[in-house]
């Protein structure tokens, strides 16, 4: 039996049998038994292959990791833990977009803080310009989420008047190419700020607003799995979500 996603990543990257020999310096005759053979790597070529491809080692073996491996390696995905939202450093969140070299990605209800901030509006404009791709994903002011996430927060309308206004904010981006803002109706958990490897994750707190609840910082480890499993709740979200008409 062949490791079909083991294939599939390398076709994917147009990465060779000879390639991968070369990389992880071993005979490409071993590399093809790993591939038509599901053959499995040690460990430190499993490390070596996930790394190279872009690929998390759990996908192209997920029977290789014990149990205590994918907690450990959850556990050295996260960076630091902020009590609150408001209690992260300005400075973090301008070295989150600042780093990013591929993608950056926020998934709010409103995210007022960052929409008011005529200094983050650029920066994601500036990356954007440069070829890093922005999705923006916003609450649809107009959903029985939004309004029940204001009833929540004991601001009722005000949650959807924010949205509009956090639209307003975003129009000097919107026309950038590689920017694209989309509206959401979903029962949000969780407000997502991504950008390539990196997460800020503020979990929703019943009764309170984002800015009180906890961010949790992380970064992606080979053989975790939080990032990836946000990751994906972003990726839902966005393509569920309708984008904003100019």
């Amino acid at each position: 039996m062949a490791n079909e996603r083991l294939r599939a990543a390398l076709l994917e990257r147009g990465v060779t049998i000879g390639d991968l020999a070369t990389v992880t310096e071993v005979d490409p005759k071993t590399v093809e038994r790993w591939v038509t053979q599901a053959r499995r790597p040690y460990r430190k070529h499993r490390y070596a292959i996930a790394t190279f491809l872009q690929v998390d080692e759990s996908y192209l073996w997920p029977d290789a990791l014990t149990p205590e491996q994918v907690t450990a390696a959850g556990e050295s995905e996260i960076i630091h833990v902020y009590p609150h939202r408001w209690a992260v450093p300005r400075d973090i969140w301008g070295r989150l977009f600042t780093e990013a070299k591929r993608e950056i990605g926020v998934l709010v209800y409103s995210g007022m803080f960052l929409a008011d901030d005529a200094g983050m509006i650029k920066l994601l404009g500036d990356k954007a310009a440069g070829g890093v791709q922005v999705r923006i994903l916003l609450g649809d002011p107009d959903s029985p989420e939004v309004a029940r996430r204001g009833a929540d927060e004991g601001i009722d309308d005000a949650m959807a008047a924010k949205v509009r206004n956090a639209l307003v904010l975003y129009r000097p981006i919107r026309d950038i190419e590689g920017v694209e803002i989309r509206l959401h109706g979903t029962t949000l958990y969780n407000s997502i700020y991504r950008t390539d490897d990196q997460f800020l994750v503020n979990p929703h707190v019943y009764g309170q607003p984002a800015a009180n609840a906890p961010v949790l910082h992380l970064k992606k480890v080979i053989g975790g799995d939080m990032v990836a499993t946000y990751a994906a709740s972003f990726e839902q979200v966005w393509e569920q979500a309708r984008p904003v008409e100019s």
